[in-house]
């Protein structure tokens, strides 16, 4: 793990006047750009060649003569054969010489390793560097010890397929695609073994994978994405903060639940396990009986990354939830970083953000309020790692 003081070192060659907000361009950049020239940055993305469009011209910004926003949020593009290039020295070297700020993302610590990004990745990082490989599943201290330790609630593990008696999911890697999912659902070590030998006669899932999965309890309930937000800086008010909460669209698994069940019967053998991929999110709010608990979840979650991970998370992170029939959370999984359903608060923000603010609060806004907040305090330090 690179030491916190030579990242902070950096900071002594930086024009903190000029500063840039620096993002790869996937996952959330939009929402991290679209924040960072609300609070008035200049912002990058890190682009991989043949999927810059999105970055480069669709929402490009143009500014006027006096250098402001006239439309879209995207300064600048560094456009890479592949997003791991930004490793190379001459790159980290230019993202420095342009005062870049890192914020990173789930698409960072997917296409770039994991080692890279704690040992090697010589910029000044907003957020928990060495929290985002506890979201890798299956390490000596993955996202589900940090639960533990911190006593917080997570559907039960099942070790054993055999032991399957009850609905249960078993996630795992896609075997083409493979940064998705090639979760799915089984009752029995009988249907385990009668989706898992078609999954892999599809192609979606090999054995090794399979090997490698992680079982535990299907929560039958709503899905809700819990974004919160940590300030190391603030001294007024509350230190943790819920900004928003969003919910995902899957597919094919969006798709399966539109059918009737007969209609389902008679899709194709190929058709008929559906795959959990992500491909959108939609906003939403909870009940407020429930927001007390979800505060204490957070609240457990802050206290204990502190206490395992010094300094603990910085800025926004995601407890991934379901909520069973009698109102209990369980958490399925947590992102140490800013979430995958946030650019449903561009611009808008959320209502829960918005109100605590009184203003249209997104997570990339309140990222860059907060680094505008730690550079005129003098608190960078504090932030990066």
């Amino acid at each position: 793990m690179i030491d916190r003081k030579s990242i902070i070192e950096l900071l002594e060659d930086y024009d903190l006047d000029k500063v840039k907000i620096g993002v790869i361009g996937s996952h959330s950049a939009l929402d991290t750009c679209d924040g960072a020239v609300q609070e008035g940055f200049h912002t990058l993305a890190v682009c991989q060649e043949g999927r810059e469009s999105p970055y480069s011209r669709y929402f490009r910004a143009h500014r006027d003569r006096s250098g402001k926003l006239r439309r879209g949020m995207v300064d600048e593009v560094m456009l890479l054969p592949k997003f791991r290039d930004i490793m190379k020295e001459e790159n980290m070297k230019r993202l420095r010489s342009d005062n870049i700020l890192f914020i990173p993302n789930r698409s960072f610590t997917s296409y770039v390793s994991m080692d890279a990004v704690e040992d090697d990745f010589m910029v000044p990082l907003v957020g928990s560097r060495n929290l985002l490989r506890s979201e890798d599943r299956g390490g000596p201290k993955d996202y589900y010890w940090l639960l533990e330790k911190a006593g917080m609630p997570f559907p039960r593990k099942i070790t054993d397929p055999k032991d399957i008696n009850s609905l249960t999911i078993v996630k795992l890697h896609h075997a083409q695609k493979k940064l998705e999912r090639g979760f799915f659902t089984c009752a029995s070590y009988k249907e385990y073994k009668e989706k898992s030998e078609q999954l892999m006669k599809d192609g979606v899932i090999d054995q090794d994978c399979l090997d490698q999965a992680r079982m535990e309890e299907y929560i039958i309930g709503p899905v809700f994405n819990l974004d919160f937000f940590y300030s190391p800086l603030e001294n007024e008010g509350e230190k943790i903060e819920l900004l928003g909460v969003d919910w995902r669209f899957e597919s094919s698994l969006d798709g399966h639940v539109r059918l009737p069940a007969g209609q389902q019967l008679t899709l194709k053998e190929e058709q008929q396990i559906p795959e959990y991929t992500v491909c959108g999110h939609n906003s939403a709010t909870i009940r407020e009986s429930l927001l007390e608990s979800a505060f204490e979840l957070a609240e457990k979650y802050v206290a204990a990354a502190k206490e395992h991970f010094s300094p603990g998370i910085i800025g926004p992170f995601c407890l991934q939830t379901c909520v069973d029939k009698d109102l209990n959370f369980y958490i399925y999984d947590v992102a140490p970083r800013i979430g995958g359903g946030t650019n449903v608060h561009m611009s808008v923000g959320h209502a829960y953000g918005n109100s605590l603010w009184r203003t249209d609060m997104s997570t990339g806004r309140r990222l860059a309020m907060e680094i505008r907040h730690a550079i005129e305090e003098d608190r960078l330090h504090e932030i990066i790692t």
